[in-house]
């Protein structure tokens, strides 16, 4: 059940655009219910229609539960503000997603993460081990970026892209977790799978013994699996999504 109850568009905003300002916003309250924060820091961010790429970013120096419709910036690829907003933009946070918005056409949502679980898997020289039922349907998924300290220079993007490729899941090593996917919705949803990969990896490594592995052939067949249950398009990602803000009580008609 989608949230119907939205507040009035603003004159000055197009009602596409104020849908996605909404969603955007709702899912910067939900990361912050679900506790994927750190202090001020990181971003998810969501490109918006325009006639060149153009996308929607939280205003550096506000904690996620601040993030509003209203007061997420818009900028361009270059980082130019494209909105009348009086806050600013995290350079480390405009490099990332320039990057991946200018080059992934797919990319409309980019999400990015400095969990503890998240980090002490990318600090890993073996990365996410496919061994839990979580980290086991992201199999062909995750791709790997070496850590260039912070992401501040221009001229680690085509590096980052080149690293990426087109799979949706990036692990910044040494750094924290990125995901991207065509909505709002289905960003949280992959994010709400890499992140219990990760708490799962993290928890069985504390443990005695040895993990049990997942065969190869069980492996191989993951791609298809996925690949069914995507023809039901963004369906699932958009149940998880909004039973999630139903969970924690976020309203869409409380975040303009």
């Amino acid at each position: 059940m989608e949230p119907t109850a939205l507040p009035p568009c603003p004159a000055d905003i197009d009602p596409v655009e104020w849908r996605l300002r909404l969603e955007l916003a709702a899912c910067y309250r939900l990361f912050d219910w679900m506790g994927w924060t750190t202090l001020i820091y990181n971003h998810i961010s969501l490109r918006v229609p325009g006639s060149a790429p153009q996308f929607l970013i939280n205003p550096f120096g506000l904690n996620y539960n601040e993030v509003t419709a209203r007061n997420l910036v818009k900028i361009d690829v270059e980082g130019r503000k494209l909105d009348a907003s009086p806050h600013p933009v995290n350079v480390a946070g405009f490099v990332i997603h320039s990057a991946i918005h200018a080059a992934r056409a797919d990319a409309h949502c980019i999400a990015h993460t400095h969990t503890t679980a998240g980090m002490a898997v990318a600090c890993k020289a073996s990365g996410l081990r496919h061994d839990n039922f979580n980290s086991a349907l992201l199999h062909g998924r995750v791709a790997y970026h070496d850590f260039e300290g912070v992401t501040t220079d221009a001229a680690e993007k085509p590096r980052l892209l080149a690293s990426m490729g087109q799979k949706p899941i990036l692990i910044l090593r040494n750094h924290g977790l990125l995901v991207t996917a065509g909505s709002v919705a289905e960003t949280f949803a992959l994010m709400a799978t890499l992140e219990k990969a990760c708490e799962v990896q993290v928890a069985s490594d504390a443990m005695a013994g040895p993990n049990i592995p997942i065969g190869a052939d069980v492996l191989a067949a993951v791609p298809a699996q996925n690949a069914a249950m995507e023809k039901a398009g963004s369906l699932p990602g958009r149940l998880v999504f909004h039973a999630s803000l139903r969970r924690a009580g976020i309203r869409y008609e409380d975040l303009a």
